[in-house]
């Protein structure tokens, strides 16, 4: 069943059919749960070309390898995960009893039931990967889905309504397509669970409709991801993994370094490096590269070029990474070539507001616990990121900084581990997902007791006796 620009009440109807359709055929077998992962596996093992096509167009030009592998192979890489691991998640945790009950046959476990309808919105940046992925989780706990993706790639969005059509009953999964008007009347359904990952102003807005049927929220926003560069890092090493990062998807990810603190006596060191890296990725420049991401739309483009204009405006040393030195005015999409824009100021919006695209801020460090004094004085990212081998000043970043995740001598690279759990803290997000994550976090965790049949707890009912005051004295002991 395909929607398009559906009101409220279309909406709502179908929920109510989920919801109807859940309760009808009662918890899902382990059988349902894999028929529906493997249908998610043959959609983008299938159509994954396809797919790929309509994520290119979207963008502008999108590299098809890229999409490759964060999408298409991303997204069964997850489904595979939960579908290897769904026996062993399902299992009831058993649980200890508070003596002497577990002695007298008393019994106690946890089951994983299924919360019922998970309400999905997913955003632009990495369209397929991040409808898919949440998707694993939200099948493999036994739940039926309603997405809403982002109307800033309509062609991949109308796509994934189709394919999903075809592949799912209208009762187990159906794609919600439309602008801002129908995200907002999608917000405020009563679902059993609501997963949204994009902007954390965005974010207050999906807060405040889900309070309203005190719907439980994952939130998957983004912030500024700093990057601490330890003067026992291999500076080349560390600047390739770093570009490497911020141009994938031409840094319009989440969990891209937004901004890098380097050791002040080796900052040119950095900046010489980075632009070695860039080159060696491009060396065939960059506008015309089929491996180089375009920015999705004018509104982006306008918005990161703003950025560049605002710090050359307030006297910053603003570098532009442009190997074969292309004249990006004369281009049919929206290419920005990588910059580095060294020692900002507070002051600067690229220091203020969270990238999303290719511009690399690095600040001068003299004291590691001045870089940490800054991170900490900010808002707390969603990923963080420390390059070097010194084992001391690896524990004191970690110990001393809180973040959604973090990858040590490389960047991103944590989010593609399933078995880790993928979440933010404040205001990069509440919640985490992936592998096991995921599967507990659609889950609702049932406690059940099964009280002894022996009737010792007769003495812990009126009318009280010396008995009961003994044991109750008992417990009060320090």
């Amino acid at each position: 069943m395909a929607l398009d620009g559906t009101p409220g009440s279309g909406m709502r109807a179908l929920l109510d059919k989920q919801k109807a359709a859940h309760l009808r055929d009662g918890i899902p077998s382990i059988a349902k749960r894999t028929e529906w992962l493997d249908k998610s596996i043959d959609l983008l093992a299938t159509h994954g070309s396809a797919l790929n096509d309509a994520m290119c167009a979207d963008f502008g030009h999108r590299s098809k390898d890229q999409s490759n592998l964060t999408d298409i192979a991303g997204s069964i890489g997850a489904l595979k995960h939960a579908k290897a691991h769904l026996a062993k998640w399902m299992k009831a945790d058993k649980r200890k009893v508070e003596f002497p009950l577990g002695l007298l046959g008393s019994k106690a476990e946890v089951q994983y039931q299924p919360k019922g309808v998970i309400g999905v919105i997913s955003p632009w940046n990495f369209p397929v990967n991040l409808t898919f992925t949440p998707l694993a989780g939200v099948f493999a706990a036994g739940n039926r889905a309603m997405i809403k993706p982002s109307e800033f790639t309509e062609a991949t969005s109308d796509l994934m309504r189709d394919l999903i059509a075809k592949y799912y009953s209208p009762e187990e999964c159906v794609v919600i397509t439309g602008g801002p008007d129908v995200g907002a009347e999608f917000t405020k359904l009563p679902f059993d669970h609501l997963i949204f990952t994009g902007a954390t102003s965005v974010a207050k807005h999906v807060m405040r409709a889900a309070a309203d049927n005190l719907v439980p929220l994952t939130l998957e926003l983004g912030g500024k991801s700093p990057v601490i560069l330890g003067r026992s890092a291999d500076m080349q090493k560390a600047a390739s993994r770093i570009m490497a990062g911020k141009t994938l998807n031409a840094g319009q990810i989440c969990l891209a370094p937004d901004y890098a603190f380097v050791p002040k006596e080796k900052t040119q060191e950095f900046v010489g490096a980075a632009t070695r890296a860039v080159e060696t990725m491009y060396p065939s420049g960059l506008k015309d590269n089929d491996d180089y991401t375009s920015v999705v739309n004018q509104r982006h483009y306008d918005r990161i070029m703003g950025y560049l204009d605002d710090a050359r405006a307030k006297g910053g040393q603003v570098i532009e990474i442009n190997p074969k030195g292309e004249n990006f005015a004369q281009q049919p999409h929206h290419k920005i070539a990588p910059h580095i824009i060294v020692d900002p100021t507070d002051d600067m919006k690229v220091m203020q507001d969270e990238i999303f695209g290719p511009i690399l801020p690095v600040k001068s460090y003299g004291d590691t616990k001045d870089a940490l004094a800054y991170i900490n004085a900010h808002d707390r990212p969603l990923g963080l990121y420390y390059f070097g081998e010194d084992a001391a000043e690896k524990d004191l970043v970690l110990n001393n900084t809180t973040s959604g995740g973090v990858t040590v001598n490389d960047v991103i690279f944590h989010v593609a581990q399933e078995d880790l759990p993928f979440g933010g803290v404040g205001p990069s997000g509440m919640g985490s997902y992936h592998g096991r994550d995921g599967f507990m976090e659609f889950s609702h965790k049932k406690a059940i007791y099964t009280q002894t049949g022996n009737d010792i707890l007769a003495m812990m009912r009126p009318p009280y006796g010396d008995t009961y005051r003994k044991q109750v004295k008992g417990r009060m002991k320090k």
